[in-house]
């Protein structure tokens, strides 16, 4: 090979090696709020009361990685469950109170059976929300107000 040959071929790698190096490389979507709404409600018995129970679907919940509801030892525990998923449910009311909370869900899916329950006879809330807390990431994905009414 000439000196001429050789400096081009060494010209070529060099433009390959920084182009390869700078192309932008894809990444993963990101992750949306939850898109909260109302499946049904319906009265249970419990310890001689009856109760309300509210029960909600995740409209896009096939957008979520299964990672995010993978157990998760290396994290705090819930209560005595040392393998609680990586990321936990809370129901909120419109005003910010904690109504009720999921620390077990093991995949997305599992997210067409969160609900929280009030005692028949208490007025619910009007409105709720859910947040989901990636307690790995120290991120929390808020929903809509969703009715508690059809």
């Amino acid at each position: 090979m000439t000196p001429k040959i050789l400096r081009a071929l060494v010209l070529v790698l060099c433009l390959v090696t920084c182009f390869s190096a700078t192309r932008p490389t894809a990444s993963a979507p990101p992750i949306p709020n939850p898109v909260l709404y109302l499946l049904t409600s319906e009265a249970f018995q419990q310890g001689g009361k009856t109760f309300i129970r509210y029960s909600y679907d995740v409209f896009n919940k096939d957008q979520y990685p299964a990672a995010m509801f993978a157990a998760s030892p290396n994290l705090p525990p819930c209560g005595r469950n040392a393998n609680a998923s990586r990321t936990w449910i809370d129901f909120f009311d419109q005003s910010g109170k904690r109504l009720y909370g999921f620390c077990a869900l093991a995949k997305p899916a599992d997210l067409n059976g969160i609900y929280f329950a009030i005692e028949d006879g208490v007025v619910p809330p009007s409105w709720v929300y859910i947040e989901m807390t990636d307690r790995q990431t120290n991120t929390k994905y808020k929903s809509n107000l969703a009715e508690t009414t059809n």
